[in-house]
């Protein structure tokens, strides 16, 4: 059986379920959870100074609803493979505002022909854990991209693919209150500047320069030797030449 629509799953009118605990097992409600299938909240470069920001707006009424973790995934995807196309690279930085913390449940029964003897199921039964999904409200951000105001309008077109992936309405607000997108990741790969790649440069074709030099010098002197036994050969010759004659005069 394939994944069911996720308006099987976005209403928020049951509790939610959430409660596990690691450390102390006897308060633990939940067995198992299955594994987030969202799998980064931060991309782009996150240590550029911006000045503009970008957030994703949901439209959903007053009772609110709910997004499961591969509807954030995929509308993700969507959104950093066109701010990749649209804004220069190492431009722009996109953060996830939301974490699937809810444990949805299903009551798993056979289905297709002679189902009805298999299945043992109930009208209001528990279920089991399936998936993850996050709970939203009316106007509540779900992303948030920074960049500079010249590529404000390429990242609100970006921003605005997401609509077919999520199970609501989405509108973008632009602003400038940088610091209302939170914490950053601090270990992020730097930009490096023009000149720490010229003195680089520099200082890579100098090591080369003193290698080439060592080389030069370790050789000379090997140099030297042969062709000084050279030398001292081609001397014992003629005293070997004369050497072989006085012998062939005595035999």
């Amino acid at each position: 059986m394939g994944l069911r629509p996720g308006r099987c799953y976005s209403s928020t009118k049951d509790r939610a379920y959430t409660r596990y605990a690691d450390k102390v097992q006897r308060l633990n409600y939940i067995g198992a959870i299955p594994g987030v299938k969202t799998r980064q909240f931060n991309m782009g470069n996150g240590l550029k100074e911006f000045d503009t920001i970008l957030d994703l707006l949901t439209i959903c009424g007053k009772d609110g609803l709910q997004i499961r973790d591969n509807a954030i995934e995929s509308a993700r995807l969507i959104i950093n493979r066109t701010l990749a196309k649209r804004v220069p690279k190492e431009g722009y930085f996109l953060k996830v505002r939301i974490y699937p913390h809810h444990i949805l449940r299903e009551n798993k029964q056979a289905q297709g022909a002679g189902a009805d003897r298999v299945s043992k199921g109930m009208s209001h039964c528990f279920g089991k854990p399936i998936g993850r999904a996050a709970r939203i409200r009316n106007n509540q951000k779900i992303f948030s991209v920074l960049v500079m105001d010249e590529y404000a309008e390429a990242a609100k077109l970006a921003m605005l693919t997401a609509a077919a992936r999520i199970p609501c309405g989405v509108r973008v607000r632009i602003g400038k209150d940088i610091e209302s997108i939170g914490t950053k990741p601090k270990k992020i790969k730097e930009i490096k500047t023009k000149e720490e790649e010229e003195a680089e440069a520099t200082a890579a074709t100098a090591g080369e320069a003193g290698a080439t030099e060592e080389k030069a010098t370790t050789t000379a002197p090997a140099a030297g030797k042969a062709g000084a036994k050279g030398a001292e050969a081609k001397k014992a010759e003629p005293a070997k030449k004369e050497a072989a004659k006085k012998e062939d005069k005595k035999k």
